[in-house]
């Protein structure tokens, strides 16, 4: 009997270690890993325990069993798949709400209104998240917009400006889709769809491809939100008048669609051979230049009413608008007075001084004039 009951108090006590020496598993905080942290990626579909071994394995958690043991007391809460940094001591408490929770690693990218793919691209490859080749190859797919533009090009002018927080190393058609998505979303916020009517169109008649490309236009001549609807309305004058748009920027993305745009413009790059050159073609481009944020979209689809054909910088962000081409060569001075440091107006001529002869003559004419 007292054999028994010996086996039973040690039965007990070693009860009570491991629970003991569980619960200090999974309570007490643990570091195995290098000071600087390490990232963990918990593939999809994994079970408990292979999400377990994966922790142990990175020194994250103290013992696999005991984080096992803790997430199956927990077995209505999964855990999410994703990368996640640990870069200080967590208990395995800590550690499972954070995975059950998915508080994966991200990094905030941002996309500027106006930015082309082209420059999305290049900012996603400078910040290590990815090549930028591979981002023009998944923006240059159409297909995810072919049901809104069943014409387009490219995603340019779909991936709409927001700043997305990203993984270490995004999935290109993954990063297109979600900007994408977000553009949709946005639109239906803009514009809500006609019941029953056609999604490529607006209740304007006019296809959503034609906005976006004006808006894309719109937002890379200016920057002031003010702005937008007039500039809107001027290229939509001159489309109706048959003028070309001669609209520098897509001069600028013609050049730069085939690597060959340096930041500036010459007299020469305005005769590119491109459909995007607006100085050698009538009617928009043949695709958006860019992609525009809220305000542009707004101002493409409500061009303010205006009798201006013409707009030239002002150097201070705005722009000199003008109804004819005197008016608007007279701003072009302006505007090359203002750069030279001038001011935009030349002073007006010193009054003429007379000379005695003159003061003379003038008055013998007075005089004769008294006495005819």
């Amino acid at each position: 009997m007292k054999k028994f009951l010996l086996f039973l108090l040690l039965l007990v006590l070693v009860a009570a270690g491991t629970a003991g020496w569980l619960w200090y598993c999974i309570t007490q905080p643990y570091q195995s890993f290098a000071a600087e942290g390490v990232f963990v990626t918990i593939p999809h579909g994994a079970s408990s325990r292979g999400v377990a071994r994966i922790l142990a394995s990175n020194g994250v958690v103290r013992n696999a069993f005991a984080f096992e043991i803790y997430a199956r007391r927990h077995p209505r809460r999964s855990l999410e798949a994703g990368e996640y940094l640990f870069d200080h001591a967590v208990s395995s408490r800590e550690v499972f709400w954070k995975l059950a929770k998915g508080e994966v690693y991200e990094i905030p990218f941002t996309v500027r209104e106006g930015e082309t793919l082209y420059d999305i691209a290049h900012e996603l490859e400078a910040g290590h998240f990815l090549p930028a080749d591979d981002f023009v190859k998944a923006a240059s797919d159409p297909l995810m917009v072919r049901d809104i533009d069943p014409h387009a090009l490219t995603l340019e002018g779909y991936l709409f400006p927001a700043t997305y927080q990203l993984p270490r190393h995004p999935v290109a058609v993954e990063l297109t889709a979600a900007m994408v998505k977000k553009f949709k979303e946005q639109w239906t916020r803009i514009s809500p769809p006609v019941p029953g009517g056609d999604k490529t169109r607006l209740a304007s008649g006019y296809p959503m491809s034609s906005i976006v490309t004006l808006a894309s236009l719109v937002e890379r001549e200016t920057p002031k939100a003010e702005e937008r609807p007039l500039v809107a309305g001027v290229f939509e004058n001159r489309l109706r008048k048959g003028m070309m748009l001669q609209c520098d920027p897509t001069v600028a993305y013609a050049l730069e669609q085939e690597g060959r745009y340096n930041g500036t413009l010459t007299g020469a790059d305005l005769h590119v051979d491109s459909p995007y050159n607006t100085y050698e073609h009538t009617g928009l481009p043949p695709g958006p230049i860019g992609n525009p944020g809220e305000a542009s979209l707004r101002a493409a689809l409500q061009p303010a009413q205006t009798d201006f054909l013409y707009f030239v910088a002002n150097t201070q962000g705005g722009h000199f608008f003008s109804e004819t081409l005197a008016e608007h060569n007279r701003n072009v001075t302006k505007y090359r007075r203002l750069l030279a440091g001038l001011p935009a107006d030349p002073p007006p001529p010193p009054p003429q001084k007379q000379t005695p002869a003159r003061a003379k003559k003038k008055a013998h004419a007075k005089q004769h004039k008294g006495t005819a």
